[in-house]
């Protein structure tokens, strides 16, 4: 009577323990899902801020049109990469599509910030640098948004990854995620502003 019921408290555990590790991979990607929920909030009102910056630069810019249109066109590409992204964050090429968009969309900002060190006028004007402390502002909320994310997507994989977790992720097609990365070392770094 007592091997019976140890032998059913063993195959009761055995059959929760696949339970445990579904409930478990399923709780892991929502976390990293919130994460990246984070970014898009912050990738938006970074995105949000761009066209009134390019809006009250075109009077300084007359010259640099070719300046202005790189980054609309930059940051048409990273909010293009960013609805998408968002729809599965789980999607790994999606995830690196839009850290490369973004790094466009940054080295894009960069060349703007450089043309704009040539117009005094337009260093000097009020609007300019509240949008450009606005947008330094979000880089940061950006960066530490992102750190969240991949340090939750590391968890993910990581438990996705273990013996015998990745018996159970796999059955259930748990993929493997990327984290959001940027492509050059230049492009890590936040805009910087020189007013």
């Amino acid at each position: 009577m007592g091997t019976t019921i140890i032998g059913l408290i063993v195959v009761a555990a055995l059959a929760m323990y696949p339970v445990f590790l579904y409930n478990r991979l399923v709780s892991l990607r929502n976390r990293f899902r919130n994460s990246f929920a984070q970014i898009d909030v912050q990738l938006q009102r970074r995105h949000d801020l761009i066209p009134n910056l390019v809006e009250s630069a075109k009077a300084y810019l007359t010259h640099e049109q070719t300046t202005l249109n790189q980054v609309m066109e930059a940051r048409n590409g990273a909010v293009s990469a960013q609805q998408e992204a968002a729809r599965d964050p789980g999607e790994s090429t999606k995830i690196q599509r839009l850290g490369g968009a973004e790094n466009l969309l940054t080295k894009a900002l960069a060349n703007f910030y450089a043309v704009a060190e040539n117009y005094p006028d337009l260093k000097a004007n009020e609007t300019i640098q509240q949008l450009m402390e606005e947008l330094s502002s979000t880089e940061n909320r950006v960066s530490f948004a992102r750190q969240a994310y991949n340090d939750e997507v590391m968890t993910y994989n990581t438990f996705r990854e273990q013996f015998p977790n990745n018996i159970i992720a796999g059955f259930f097609a748990f993929k493997p995620v990327a984290q959001l990365e940027l492509e050059s070392p230049e492009a890590r770094q936040a805009p910087r502003v020189a007013f």
